[in-house]
């Protein structure tokens, strides 16, 4: 097994684990359906109107909505 010939400095530690912290947002997009604004990750369902790329995948009720 491997082990380390020296203690990693403080500042060579933090400075890998700099890049940790620069998550960013998921991509999104508004709903294909132009009834519907919402805005939607990228590659998924809408989950307000069911839409995906154009066409109606889900069968999404009118009460689900009100709740």
């Amino acid at each position: 097994m491997a082990v380390p010939k020296k203690k990693v400095s403080k500042a060579r530690r933090d400075k890998r684990r700099s890049n940790n912290s620069k998550l960013s947002m998921p991509g999104m997009t508004k709903c294909s359906n132009p009834a519907c604004d919402a805005f939607v990750k990228n590659h998924c369902v809408c989950k307000v109107c069911g839409f995906y790329n154009g066409k109606k995948v889900l069968d999404i009720k009118a009460d689900a909505k009100k709740a």
